[in-house]
């Protein structure tokens, strides 16, 4: 299969192939893209691809509800969690985020209609032959990143914000060359 030219070793292969770019509508799910993007900050994300299995250990299945009550205790385990990534700000960054996750919640009825409202509901088709063309960020990933930092979300900048929407399928930024991009683009049935 001609993937995406990212997607050539485990475990983006698989990532590839099953999640990126698939419309994403459950507020969890949500959620955790969004802790997992800002924890890839600087890094690769095959590294937090990997670590992947390991946050949702300790970070309790990415349950907002419970990661917003962590305390010093909290933050001092996962400190000493090698599973995952050790950076204090990150980690605040994630209790401070599920908190105004769970702001957002209950102000608008779901993370899921305020992200999505970002893209008027719909996946935006993009058509990229190459990767070069795709952005790092768009008018979007900069609204976004200026709401939820104005919200009180950390590590929430426009880069992030535009991974997170590729992540989620608010965009298809799988290449045309890609069969991917047909499959998620409704050109070609699902099988």
């Amino acid at each position: 299969m001609p993937r995406c030219p990212w997607a050539t070793t485990e475990p983006n292969i698989t990532y590839h192939d099953n999640e990126w770019g698939m419309p994403v509508h459950d507020d969890r799910k949500l959620f955790e893209f969004l802790i997992l993007e800002g924890a890839q900050a600087g890094l690769s994300w095959t590294t937090v691809l990997k670590k992947r299995e390991n946050y949702r250990k300790a970070l309790d299945g990415f349950r907002s509800e419970k990661i917003a009550g962590y305390g010093a205790r909290d933050v001092k385990r996962l400190l000493n969690d090698s599973g995952i990534v050790r950076n204090r700000l990150k980690i605040a960054a994630t209790i401070q985020n599920a908190k105004a996750f769970l702001t957002v919640q209950k102000e608008l009825g779901s993370f899921d209609a305020y992200l999505w409202s970002f893209r008027g509901g719909k996946p935006k088709q993009n058509r990229w032959r190459k990767m070069a063309e795709v952005p790092a960020r768009t008018p979007e990933s900069d609204a976004m990143s200026r709401d939820l930092q104005r919200r009180g979300f950390k590590f929430a900048g426009s880069t992030i914000c535009y991974a997170l929407m590729q992540a989620v399928g608010m965009v298809n930024d799988h290449l045309v060359t890609c069969p991917r991009h047909a499959e998620l683009s409704g050109t070609r049935r699902r099988k």
